[in-house]
């Protein structure tokens, strides 16, 4: 059974870095270096479960800005991310955010147009990977 649990970072910290590095550092090259950013003591994080194994996180800033999203490749294409996504919305909508906007991977722009994301801007590229901003109104 597939759970989401939102949490602050510190306890979930161990989980979180290892779902983050191995799909960013391991299997797209982020470098390390830029994985690790700062930011994450003051995002809200969900983490989602498979049983009681972690499988995927995703984080929300307080201005709206939903990043981080990843899931184990051994978990994907079973709604997993759609339910990290989905409770990275609501979260913004209970802190009255007034839209939410990520960097999509040009690769995961229709995942997030599904819920009702809208590219904005041109193609960048972020830690050598095409990415584009996406926003939602909530």
């Amino acid at each position: 059974m597939n759970r989401v649990e939102l949490t602050e970072f510190a306890p979930a910290a161990e989980p979180i870095f290892s779902i983050r590095f191995k799909v960013f550092v391991e299997e797209q090259n982020v470098n390390p270096e830029l994985e690790v950013d700062g930011l994450d003591p003051l995002c809200l994080h969900a983490l989602a479960y498979d049983g009681e194994t972690p499988v995927g996180t995703g984080r929300l800033q307080n201005d709206g800005h939903i990043g981080r999203m990843a899931v184990l490749k051994s978990h994907r294409g079973h709604g997993i991310g759609s339910e990290i996504l989905k409770s990275l919305i609501d979260a913004a909508r209970s802190r009255n955010c007034k839209s939410v906007w990520l960097a999509s991977q040009t690769q995961a722009t229709a995942f997030y147009e599904r819920f009702g994301f809208q590219a904005t801007g041109d193609i960048f590229q972020d830690a050598g990977i095409d990415h584009i901003e996406m926003r939602r109104d909530l």
